[in-house]
């Protein structure tokens, strides 16, 4: 991630290209940037935007959690251990590549249409995308590592905490950093039918009312939520993997 700076000057550049891209088209359904902006500051003053935002963000970090809650432990298990790894392994070749988006309207049969089907679906599909980096990098290890700590007397889990877990904890945020994108993108996904709460419903809504101002913004507000949560990952990176920061 660049500099505070680098990052300031780069969303500055978006707004002026934003700004001339809405003077150049001139239409309704491209809004200038300050106007958006303030119907956002107006919004979030009279406490009309905060819910929607809360919501959707209490629906991406459960999802997300509960993905790596589960993905972390098998996708260590999976890569460390030979004989689970021939075991599991091709219920992930045969599960990972099916779109699971598709399986919302299963999903909302079986859990109903509340909280629990959406974040059930945001997990699920970041569930894959963590488990297979997070067993990749584990089955990447050197096993003179692992042969190193029994001569020591080291436990299986001793092995695990200070072997097998350090060596893939970069390898897993940067699965959590591709996840929060499809998370946020799935959160729209979810939130578009079956809600009347969350960003993706304000999109949604404002679109097929044709006001473009209110569709920005929870274009924007999406946006603003994603940045965010890379944020946040990016500054938890820094502290656990000081190892891995170039001097």
């Amino acid at each position: 991630m660049g500099s505070k700076r680098d990052i300031i000057i780069a969303a500055l550049s978006l707004l002026f290209l934003w700004e001339l891209a809405a003077l150049m088209m001139h239409s309704m359904a491209l809004p200038e940037p300050w106007v958006v902006l303030i119907d956002i500051g107006r919004k979030l003053a009279d406490g009309s935007l905060l819910d929607d935002f809360a919501i959707s963000t209490l629906r991406a970090l459960s999802g997300i959690f509960l993905a790596l809650a589960a993905a972390v432990p098998l996708g260590l298990a999976v890569g460390a251990e030979e004989p689970l790894r021939k075991r599991i392994s091709p219920f992930i070749y045969l599960l990972y590549p099916i779109p699971h988006v598709v399986l919302l309207p299963l999903i909302i049969i079986l859990f109903g249409i509340g909280n629990f089907s959406k974040i059930f679906l945001i997990a699920l599909i970041v569930f894959f995308q963590i488990l297979v980096t997070t067993r990749d990098a584990a089955r990447a290890i050197n096993r003179n590592y692992y042969y190193s700590m029994q001569t020591l007397g080291a436990t299986r889990l001793q092995i695990y905490y200070h072997v097998i877990l350090p060596a893939t904890i970069p390898k897993i945020l940067t699965a959590m950093r591709i996840s929060i994108g499809t998370a946020v993108a799935i959160l729209f996904f979810v939130e578009s039918f079956a809600t009347t709460k969350g960003l993706g419903y304000i999109i949604m809504d404002s679109w097929g009312r044709a006001d473009y101002v209110a569709l920005y913004t929870g274009i924007s507000c999406m946006a603003l939520l994603g940045f965010t949560l890379y944020l946040i990952l990016d500054q938890l990176e820094k502290r656990i993997c000081r190892w891995t920061q170039s001097h």
